[in-house]
């Protein structure tokens, strides 16, 4: 990278910082909430295997 496109970055305003942490906040949430319900249909589907296996 350049010096002169170094210096070319702004930095962000409060308030575009503010949206930009909360995006980030957002997308976090989005892939936490998504390997939570993973993470739940893997347990009931190990819990209905090992139910029929004891059948």
């Amino acid at each position: 990278m350049l010096i002169k496109e170094i210096a070319t970055i702004k930095p962000l305003t409060p308030q575009q910082a503010r949206i930009k942490s909360l995006k980030l906040q957002k997308d976090n949430v989005s892939k936490q909430l998504k390997a939570e319900r993973d993470r739940q249909k893997i347990a009931k589907a190990q819990q209905t295997i090992a139910s029929v296996k004891s059948s």
